[in-house]
């Protein structure tokens, strides 16, 4: 009763308005006052919009994350649809990079037609204090505020609704900021993520000290002694490639180490040195490729390297998921 009638008082107080102003009562003014139009507000939030990219079986979509314009790759191998799950790789570019040239040159494809996996190459943002794109991994990109955790966590839920994707599987590689966010990934996005690889780069200090995976990891680093750009040793913002080592030797709680030559496919006189760290918790493992006079640079066969990057890559990542070694 007392709801109808506060609506009929409603309408009557506005009736009497209504009658009042139009006959201009109330005020003096002569002309229509027009209320200003308010836009409703921008989403910091919306899902992924993706279309044909121009590359076979890969599409390229863009979407918004936290207020921030956000793009990525997804490569689709054929054969993927009749299979229960498949794994999913994010392939991260380096610093000043670009997505679309890391998918050219790292190679994951032809593999990932092979080995059924999806493969995400998303796209770092761009860092105001240099103009850069870039993952946020503290070190150099310590003023960066791109929540580039968050924008990975988001992918893989994303992957998991569209995609028959296995969740214990999700893998992370990348070339040197890319590497550095794939140990981020490790040490903080850690409940999603099975395994990583690193390629030329390494951890910052930052990522180092703030650490904290919850489950046993596998990791692998490729580096070369000559890189310049990213020091086998260090510099101001990485810690040396060997302490980073020890670091998951030592979280991974790994029982023995070995050193042994790597075989001189190229024929140059340099042989590059393997070093791994095993019988570790659930029995990942912990493995470094030390190429002999390599730069900054991702190893191919047909750049005249010993190696294959994505190859040992991927035939690391295929023995773990996110609870230690498979066991099929």
């Amino acid at each position: 009763m007392g709801l109808f009638l506060n609506k009929t008082l409603r309408f009557s107080l506005f009736l009497a308005t209504f009658l009042l102003t139009s006959c201009g009562g109330g005020t003096s003014a002569t002309e229509d006052t027009v209320s200003p139009i308010i836009s409703p507000p921008t989403p910091s939030n919306t899902e992924p919009i993706c279309s044909d990219s121009g590359y076979a079986r890969t599409l390229f979509c863009s979407m918004k994350r936290k207020n921030l314009d956000r793009e990525f790759y997804v490569y689709i191998p054929d054969g993927i649809d009749d299979l229960s799950s498949v794994p999913l790789l994010f392939g991260l570019h380096g610093y000043t990079s670009r997505a679309v040239w890391f998918m050219g040159y790292s190679d994951f494809q032809s593999i990932a037609d092979s080995e059924k996996f999806i493969v995400i190459y998303p796209q770092g943002s761009i860092l105001i204090s240099t103009g850069q794109t870039h993952w946020n991994v503290g070190g150099w990109t310590n003023d960066s505020t791109t929540d580039d955790v968050d924008f990975m966590s988001y992918l893989i839920d994303w992957s998991e609704d569209n995609f028959n994707i296995n969740t214990d599987r999700v893998y992370s590689t990348g070339m040197s900021n890319g590497g550095y966010m794939s140990f981020h990934l490790a040490c903080n996005l850690s409940h999603k993520i099975a395994a990583i690889a690193s390629v030329t780069g390494s951890m910052t200090r930052e990522t180092y000290n703030s650490c904290n995976p919850i489950h046993s990891t596998s990791i692998m680093q490729i580096h070369g002694d000559a890189d310049t750009v990213v020091p086998y040793y260090g510099n101001w913002f990485s810690r040396s490639i060997p302490s980073v080592m020890e670091y998951w030797e030592e979280y991974n709680n790994c029982q023995t180490s070995s050193i042994t030559s790597l075989p001189d496919n190229n024929n140059d006189g340099d042989v590059g040195s393997f070093y791994l760290y095993n019988q570790c918790i659930t029995d990942v493992q912990a493995q470094l490729y030390l190429m002999t006079n390599m730069g900054h640079e991702w190893p191919r066969y047909n750049n005249n390297n010993d190696i294959n990057a994505a190859e040992v890559i991927w035939n690391f990542f295929k023995q773990y998921d996110i609870n230690g070694r498979i066991n099929e």
